[in-house]
């Protein structure tokens, strides 16, 4: 493990046991940060995250929780704090996709991604919020996706839980400012995911011409963003939404 300006912060990444989530506990160890891997069905997954991080010397531990339960949340949210005192670094990863056209879509279709998606976010950034604020240190990092700027068919709740992220972005960011606490928002585009891998052919040749780097992007270039604004060299970025998807959101 290399040492950082943040080596010994705790951090608690939801939706982390694959893809975006876990790039980002395996950048965040790296760096020092302890990592509390949060995962819903995946178990062996996460546990497979965590024996990664602790073989290579760092320290992390899995919490269960639906992040759509209040409940759940402050109960993983207890477990973190009884472990290491408190969350100084949240990333609100974990999301869910639950497409159709909106003339089409059940209630439930859209009540659990919203659920998820938005009302995740919130539960997770208000149970930690209180302890970053007593320690005038923290670091709120919410992945949203281009879609949320963009919009696509068939997405109507998707696209709406991650634009609403932007709005609850840049509003918080201003209310804890003073607090030494930054809250930003990072958009990926289509990364190499079991998701993307998912499409067919013709979806992706789609997809692409959309794309002006004309190529889907990897997992890591979402954690290394995630890991500069956790970071002390974007002590000075708040508020900002940041588009890591070649090009797509232009």
């Amino acid at each position: 493990m290399s040492n950082s300006d943040i080596t010994e912060r705790t951090a608690l990444v939801t939706g982390a046991s694959k893809g975006i989530g876990k790039a980002i506990c395996l950048e965040l160890a790296k760096m020092g940060v302890k990592v509390a891997v949060n995962y819903n069905s995946s178990k062996e997954d996460a546990e497979k995250v965590v024996k990664t991080i602790t073989a290579d010397g760092g320290e992390a531990f899995m919490v269960h929780a639906d992040v759509s339960d209040l409940e759940q949340v402050n109960a993983m949210v207890d477990e973190v704090t009884d472990a290491w005192g408190g969350v100084n670094i949240l990333v609100n990863n974990a999301g869910i996709i639950n497409d159709g056209l909106l003339m089409r879509m059940s209630d439930e279709a859209w009540h659990r991604v919203m659920g998820v998606n938005l009302n995740g976010t919130f539960y997770c950034t208000r149970a930690v919020l209180r302890y970053m604020v007593r320690q005038r240190w923290g670091r709120i990092i919410n992945i949203g996706s281009v879609v949320g700027i963009r919009g696509n068919v068939g997405q109507t709740n998707y696209s709406s839980s991650k634009a609403a992220i932007i709005g609850f972005t840049k509003s918080l960011a201003k209310e804890v400012a003073t607090r030494n606490i930054t809250v930003n928002a990072v958009t990926p585009g289509y990364i190499s995911t079991e998701t993307v891998a998912g499409l067919t052919q013709r979806q992706k040749d789609t997809i692409m011409t959309w794309i002006p780097q004309g190529k889907f992007g990897n997992t890591e270039d979402i954690a290394h963003m995630v890991a500069f604004l956790a970071s002390d060299k974007g002590n000075y970025v708040t508020g900002q939404i940041i588009s890591v998807d070649g090009g797509m959101a232009i």
